[in-house]
């Protein structure tokens, strides 16, 4: 059976949290003993082991959820950045809500939507593709002081869903300008993973490598040189 509009979402939230993941152990954001290797669609994928990284996160997939079942939702971006706040890499997933489905059909299948079978060895192949694709970065130079990021676009004009209350804690916070796509300069070295049409909500997955990226490593590749001599 076809998917809802529901499901497509709630599907796209759980397939969010693994890449989140597995994108924060790969690009050695914490030590790899932090977390844990799953298999997820079927594919390789990584789980942290850390109670607070995972309330982190899925406290984010939360929020995401919320405004991507609205259709506010222009990208959601991993961001690894340096001690310095500088974004090194973004992982920008991109979406794009193509059915317009009031609140009372969101649970009605769609005509012509994929089957939860079909959505999920997309899954799989953006997985096994992130893996590939991620195999051919540089490393970063300094891997001993990486953070991240989540940073969530909203399409122009969008306001978030939810007005949070005074008591509760504020879900998102405005985004560091050069953590996001709009911040990337044309210097960066941009990677297309994978793009996927799913009839209900159609989302791609791109790497780029920032210019600040570059910069440290030619400024760390000097001091070598300066070392040897």
């Amino acid at each position: 059976m076809s998917l809802t509009y529901n499901e497509t979402v709630i599907a796209l939230c759980e397939f969010f949290e693994v890449a989140f993941h597995t994108i924060i152990c790969l690009r050695h954001v914490y030590p790899p003993q932090v977390f844990a290797r799953r298999k997820k669609y079927d594919a390789p994928v990584f789980q942290s082991r850390s109670p607070s990284l995972n309330e982190y996160i899925s406290s984010s997939i939360k929020a995401i959820g919320k405004e991507l079942v609205v259709g506010n939702v222009k990208s959601v971006v991993v961001v690894i950045k340096d001690r310095r706040d500088i974004a090194l890499e973004r992982f920008v997933f991109s979406v794009q809500t193509i059915v317009d489905v009031d609140a009372e059909h969101r649970d009605t299948p769609i005509p012509d939507a994929m089957t939860r079978a079909s959505l999920e060895q997309h899954f799989r192949s953006f997985l096994v593709r992130l893996g590939t694709a991620e195999a051919q970065m540089s490393e970063n130079v300094e891997t001993d002081e990486l953070s991240f990021a989540l940073v969530l676009e909203m399409k122009e004009e969008a306001v978030p869903s939810e007005v949070p209350n005074e008591q509760d804690p504020v879900p998102w916070l405005p985004a560091v300008a050069q953590h996001t796509t709009a911040g990337t300069s044309e210097e960066s070295e941009v990677y297309m993973v994978r793009a996927v049409e799913t009839g209900v909500i159609n989302f791609s997955l791109a790497i780029q490598e920032s210019k600040e990226k570059s910069q440290h490593q030619r400024v760390d590749k000097g001091k070598g040189k300066e070392k040897a001599t």
